[in-house]
């Protein structure tokens, strides 16, 4: 609730959800049109996650999202560590790969929104310890 001049009491209004901007070396090493897989590798990490629309901050179900890492099973150029996942009704994303390591001194995940809908998105989350077995990362995608 806000007050106005006169005293009374208003609902506030959110100022609206932020576009998630692209992240420096984001895109390193990225292939275009990874396939949708059900797991990447033997699997034993977690990459999880949200997509929501910019401004009104709605879930987005149905949007591709791909994701690749160095991991136990190879490096993140190698076109075996690249796969995509599909967000659900809730605009959650969940798929499960090798346990990431680090690369450059960081662990590290990569993830693209690149399906066209909305302006793509490269992420570069750090990992704050190599011995974490799950990443988060989230997007507001901006419609085109």
């Amino acid at each position: 609730m806000a007050t106005l001049g006169t005293g009374l009491l208003v609902p506030a209004r959110a100022a609206g959800v932020a576009p998630t901007p692209t992240m420096r070396g984001g895109a390193n090493n990225y292939l275009p049109g990874a396939p949708v897989v059900d797991r990447i590798g033997g699997g034993g990490f977690w990459m999880t996650g949200t997509v929501r629309r910019a401004g009104d901050g709605a879930p987005l179900a149905g949007q591709r999202i791909q994701i690749w890492a160095h991991t136990t099973e190879g490096h993140e150029r190698d076109p075996h560590s690249h796969g995509a996942t599909l967000t659900d009704a809730n605009g959650v994303f969940r798929l499960e790969m090798p346990q990431i390591v680090p690369a450059f001194g960081q662990p590290h995940g990569h993830l693209a929104y690149d399906s066209g809908e909305f302006d793509t998105v490269f992420l570069r989350p750090v990992m704050p310890s190599s011995s974490d077995t799950s990443l988060e990362a989230h997007f507001v995608l901006q419609p085109l």
